[in-house]
């Protein structure tokens, strides 16, 4: 089986104005498809990401803050999934609880080192 990467992007705008109750569903929502792919034996881990970031280019490798895209387009998460192929990952990518908050979800795949 091959290993794919569930680029996470977005649903923080809409998840901060939930109620606290519709995050706690919201969360059931993420735990449920989590455990399902794991049943499964096709879930390789995963966790969302923080807001904040460092951007570092070039030689000399200058340090800046970012990132620089609007806050409901950055990158929120990963997870990574075990799938026979992208076709197949992108049918597990459908079940996403991210596109419950307006989401998206980008299905890349681990290249061999």
């Amino acid at each position: 089986m091959n290993r794919y990467m569930l680029i996470l992007w977005g649903g923080g705008q809409r998840m901060s104005k939930m109620s606290p109750q519709e995050i706690q569903e919201h969360m059931k929502h993420w735990t449920t498809w989590m455990e399902s792919l794991a049943k499964q034996g096709i879930w390789d881990g995963g966790e969302p990401l923080g807001a904040e970031a460092r951007h570092l280019k070039g030689p000399k490798k200058p340090v800046t803050d970012g990132p620089y895209t609007e806050a409901k387009e950055a990158v929120s998460g990963y997870a990574i999934i075990k799938a026979d192929s992208i076709d197949k990952a992108v049918e597990i990518a459908k079940e996403c609880p991210l596109f419950e908050i307006d989401g998206v979800v980008e299905v890349r795949p681990i290249r061999a080192m």
